[in-house]
């Protein structure tokens, strides 16, 4: 287990900031050159999304996380140590990277509060080798940020991580570190609450023909009918020009308002390109050695009238083609997480998450968590899931690059944070675009089961795209 030193007392001024960080200095040697040191202050009621607008820099990596009914959001940025993985044992080598990090971490601070402490930042693609040239993002990635600034409803925290080496000028890390805390604490004055409206024409392109998409479709349910597939999920991507660059802020503040049930996201890789989305897909979330986790799979439309509303809904519940497809999900994930040793709970029958353009069918599973497994061991047994591969998922995956003629770096793959206590929480990255400048690429995908009708398949897509789509600002 990681070893942590806590310390009750708070740093209140630059001067113990100083005194602070110059005592760690003096404690380094030659075996260990370096510390990170983590210090967690309690603040009045920020949002962390006004905090990534006037704080943040374009250049610096980001990771910003929201769930605006439960009143939760987070926003990281900058980096005080980061570390880049290939290769198919990525999760392995990032769970190894966080534990070597927090066995030579210091916290202090207001410990005692949600989100308070170190927290590692993670995302990581849908193939383990992502060898795309033009690939934004690498295969993994983790990172301790500068900052990190939370709310869970109107409790609010500041994190500063400090890695601390011989080679350190405290003075000016002091003087910096207190200048910005105090900045992002006047950002509290700052409110965000407004819906952007894009006034301009966009232009879209598919980025594979809809006709091959069709014939992927017609493909698919061929090997599906020779029982070498149950289900595959298949993507479809568009891009998208604007006559000026999007508004990143404007962006995820439309998401997160128009979809309050769902996870909005934004992931930056410091070079330009923001991932950013709206989730329904949770694939972990752990708190206090308890595991929650979702199947998700299975669309239906909402209705205009609360009437045409019952009746979609009535018709996703009772449909045998998309109750076969939530089934093959949730059989996955109860089958893997019992491949852990654990002992997953989960209701019979799956009952219905109802978002404000699309409902799926949805089966919420629980279990609890020994302390010897790691969350990243979870993930990794984990992704990809049917609901964004397929099943069998060997033979899915080689079927979606023969199919999709895209690169799907890092869409309907993880993205969240593990704590110092082991806490975590992933979500998948889905409903999501990829935006540089005045261009975005836009990715949604439909699960082909037997049944599928490529038609129907192919506009459940789009209303998906749509949504996020209007969301653009």
């Amino acid at each position: 287990m990681p070893i942590i030193q806590h310390h009750a007392n708070l740093i209140q001024d630059c001067q113990e900031l100083n005194q602070f960080l110059s005592a760690c200095k003096q404690t380094l040697s030659e075996k260990r050159p370096s510390k990170i040191v983590s210090i967690s202050w309690e603040a009045k009621s920020i949002d962390p999304l006004a905090v990534l607008d006037k704080i943040c820099h374009p250049g610096e990596i980001h990771f910003y996380g929201e769930k605006a009914k439960q009143g939760e959001a987070i926003a990281a940025f900058g980096t005080a140590i980061k570390l880049k993985i290939s290769g198919n044992n990525r999760f392995f080598q990032v769970q190894q990277f966080i534990e070597s990090c927090l066995t030579n971490t210091t916290a202090i601070g207001a410990l005692d509060l949600p989100f308070s402490g170190p927290h590692f930042f993670c995302n990581f693609t849908f193939f383990d080798e992502d060898n795309h040239r033009d690939s934004p993002f690498p295969s993994a990635m983790v990172f301790l940020p500068k900052w990190q600034i939370s709310r869970q409803k109107n409790r609010c925290i500041i994190i500063s991580n400090i890695l601390v080496n011989r080679n350190l000028n405290i003075e000016k890390t002091c003087e910096n570190t207190w200048q910005k805390y105090q900045e992002i604490n006047l950002t509290k004055s700052f409110k965000i609450s407004h819906l952007h409206d894009y006034k301009f024409a966009l232009e879209t392109q598919d980025v594979t023909d809809k006709r091959n998409f069709n014939l992927s479709v017609l493909s698919a349910l061929e090997l599906i009918q020779q029982e070498q597939i149950s289900k595959i999920v298949l993507a479809h991507a568009i891009d998208v020009k604007a006559p000026r660059p999007f508004n990143l802020i404007g962006s995820l503040n439309n998401l997160r308002q128009k979809y309050p049930d769902c996870h909005v996201f934004s992931l930056s890789n410091g070079k330009g390109k923001n991932f950013i989305g709206a989730s329904p897909e949770r694939l972990i979330k752990i708190q206090n050695q308890e595991l929650e986790t979702d199947a998700l799979a299975g669309s239906a439309p909402r209705g205009k009238t609360l009437i045409e509303d019952a009746y979609f809904a009535e018709k996703l519940l009772t449909s045998q083609k998309d109750r076969s497809e939530h089934e093959i999900v949730s059989n996955f994930i109860v089958q893997r997480l019992s491949n852990l040793g654990l002992n997953p709970q989960k209701l019979p029958i799956p009952s219905l998450l109802k978002l404000s353009n699309i409902q799926h069918l949805w089966t919420p599973i629980v279990g609890k968590i020994p302390i010897s497994i790691h969350p990243l061991e979870i993930l990794a047994e984990l992704h990809p899931t049917p609901a964004v591969a397929g099943d069998p998922r060997d033979i899915a995956l080689q079927q979606i690059r023969r199919y999709e003629n895209f690169n799907r770096s890092v869409y309907a793959a993880p993205l969240g944070w593990i704590d110092h206590q082991g806490n975590s929480e992933f979500i998948v990255g889905i409903r999501s675009a990829l935006i540089e400048s005045d261009r975005a690429r836009l990715w949604a995908g439909a699960g082909i089961v037997a049944g599928s009708d490529p038609e129907k398949e192919l506009a459940e897509i789009q209303l998906k795209l749509q949504a996020l789509l209007k969301a653009l600002t």
